[in-house]
């Protein structure tokens, strides 16, 4: 959750994202931080750094709006119920979800209380129904390999 209101705070996104004004506010901060803007060696260095984080807290912000999770509801309940927890992975109150379908998500704010129930259940898969993937903010982290 940190990383969410991270985000949130270098857009300015109070409540749920809107995705025209985050693009609008993405746009604006591209201009004002590309490198190509400074001459002086440190600030075009501090451009560059700041410019990746902005390129990254945009697609992390897009990848968690409730556009995006709508868009791709079908395939995640797809995903949810018809594919077995093939790995999973905790740190600080991040879960990430490796399905046998090949999708992975990520989970926030999972502590490590909840975690251990989750890795000690008998089922991953009912006990993550019941208590994980419906309730915690997720993102789609990585897309099932096409095999040709």
């Amino acid at each position: 959750m940190k990383r969410v209101n991270q985000y949130k705070k270098l857009f300015k996104v109070e409540g749920p994202i809107n995705l025209k004004e985050l693009k609008k506010t993405y746009r604006g901060l591209v201009k004002e931080w590309h490198p190509d803007k400074f001459q002086d060696k440190d600030k075009k260095e501090e451009a560059g750094v700041r410019s990746l984080e902005i390129i990254d807290g945009y697609h992390f912000l897009v990848s968690i709006s409730p556009a995006t999770k709508e868009a791709n509801l079908e395939e995640y309940a797809i995903t949810i119920s018809q594919s077995q927890v093939a790995d999973f992975h905790h740190k600080s109150m991040r879960l990430e979800v490796t399905f046998t379908d090949g999708n992975t998500y990520e989970y926030f704010g999972v502590n490590h209380k909840l975690f251990n129930k989750f890795a000690n259940s008998k089922s991953l898969n009912n006990f993550g129904k019941r208590n994980i993937f419906n309730s915690f903010l997720y993102r789609k982290i990585k897309k099932a390999d096409v095999v040709a």
